[in-house]
């Protein structure tokens, strides 16, 4: 028996034949949409490298199921850019050496978008550690993700915080 889900991924209606239920998100969209930017880390929701937003809201797509998404508007690194053109997050993590290996980069930035549009980023470097911590990144590259959330979140227009997600 084969289920359909219909979503919004990276500003596109996509209709997606589901022929598993337990299938998560993020094999939805590595496996089935060839959008390997999403990470599959820990595959535990412990590390962070798979987020991605859903309907604006920070998940870790390897605990979300593909079926819960029907509707929804998904949001993955993929997306992200416009063209040549970075988001402010991804060329505030370039400029601030927010990365090393850069295996869990496309979830640091990911999550540093949600947690920007979310308002919840401030401007005290403790509270983005804080709001970044489901995200791990194994070479410790935490000052230089830190800066540039700081960073990115400074140049975004208020109105642009919002529309990040």
């Amino acid at each position: 028996m084969e289920l359909s889900i219909t979503l919004t991924l990276n500003g596109a209606m996509r209709t997606v034949g589901i022929d598993d239920p337990r299938i998560t998100l993020l094999d939805l969209l590595r496996e089935r949409l060839d959008l390997t930017g999403t990470k599959k880390g820990c595959d535990r929701g412990q590390c962070g490298a798979c987020t991605v937003l859903v309907n604006g809201r920070r998940v870790n797509s390897c605990l979300t199921l593909a079926l819960s998404c029907d509707g929804a508007e998904i949001l993955s690194i993929e997306g992200l850019a416009h063209g040549d053109h970075l988001h402010p997050v991804q060329a505030a993590f370039i400029e601030h050496d927010g990365l090393q290996c850069g295996f869990c980069t496309p979830g640091q930035i990911m999550s540093a978008v949600g947690l920007i549009a979310e308002g919840h980023a401030g401007t005290d470097a403790e509270r983005i550690r804080e709001g970044m911590s489901g995200n791990l990144c194994r070479c410790g590259s935490y000052a230089g993700i830190t800066d540039a959330v700081l960073d990115a979140q400074a140049r975004m227009a208020p109105q642009d915080r919002g529309e990040a997600a």
